[in-house]
């Protein structure tokens, strides 16, 4: 799904993030980017979505060179995009009329969604009436009725409380996201990253040649926060990153 090939990149500054970056996601894997704050998990991100480009090097997605964002893959972000004019429906159902889909099939897909997600209720909600939950429900709502086949998450529950956040990651997982998309989410949150990653991409400090991958067959399993070899693998990340930071984490 995703080759990357050498990639290098630097800000306007100067400071280089990658150099010469290799890394390559299959199709249908659940991964998790962690690492310390300015490692570049976020510009990453972006490279992906085509919201970036490298200063070298190549990202391929579906073996064709990433010029522009494509219109497959789905980006969501901590702090929801939701436009503040717009019921919880026509923020839902945006994305679709943007791209000029037929009346009909927009608000069926949206919908359906939102029925899935289980904010109905609060369709003719405007979203300061809603709670942060149920905007994230909307936000991700809105970008499954495009029916990506790439699914981008930047720090996409890192603004609710624990309890909501839990609740949130149970929803992906529910949702059986890997059946349909490949996923890629970046997290600070080291729990977070072993409950939603199959795979752990761990950056370290840039520049960044090359990254430690952290496999996670328990993730997507049945009760796994409850299980020993969860928390065994959250020491064991949590140690990765303490090493890339050279200092402890909570």
């Amino acid at each position: 799904m995703i080759e990357v090939r050498s990639l290098s990149f630097s800000y306007s500054n100067g400071d280089a993030l990658f150099k010469s970056f290799d890394w390559r996601v299959e199709a249908g894997e659940a991964w998790a980017v962690i690492g310390p704050s300015g490692c570049g998990k976020t510009t990453l991100l972006y490279l992906l979505a085509g919201l970036r480009q490298p200063s070298l090097g190549q990202v391929l997605v579906r073996g064709q060179p990433l010029l522009r964002p494509r219109l497959e893959t789905g980006l969501i972000l901590q702090d929801y995009g939701l436009l503040p004019w717009a019921t919880a429906f026509e923020n839902v159902a945006l994305g679709m009329r943007v791209r000029g889909a037929p009346s009909r099939e927009a608000r069926e897909r949206a919908t359906g969604w939102m029925e899935r997600l289980g904010i109905s209720q609060v369709a003719g909600h405007y979203p300061a009436q809603m709670s942060g939950g149920q905007r994230q429900r909307a936000a991700i709502a809105r970008t499954l009725t495009l029916e990506p086949d790439l699914l981008l998450m930047d720090e996409p529950f890192s603004s609710l409380d624990a309890l909501t956040r839990e609740e949130m990651q149970d929803l992906l997982l529910a949702l059986g996201l890997g059946e349909h998309f490949t996923t890629v989410l970046v997290t600070h949150s080291i729990e977070e990253a072993v409950l939603l990653g199959r795979r752990i991409l761990v950056l370290t400090h840039p520049p960044i040649v090359q990254a430690q991958v952290v496999e996670n067959p328990g993730s997507g399993e049945p009760d796994y926060r409850d299980d020993p070899t969860f928390l065994h693998m959250c020491r064991r990340v949590r140690g990765l990153v303490q090493g890339a930071t050279g200092r402890a984490m909570r």
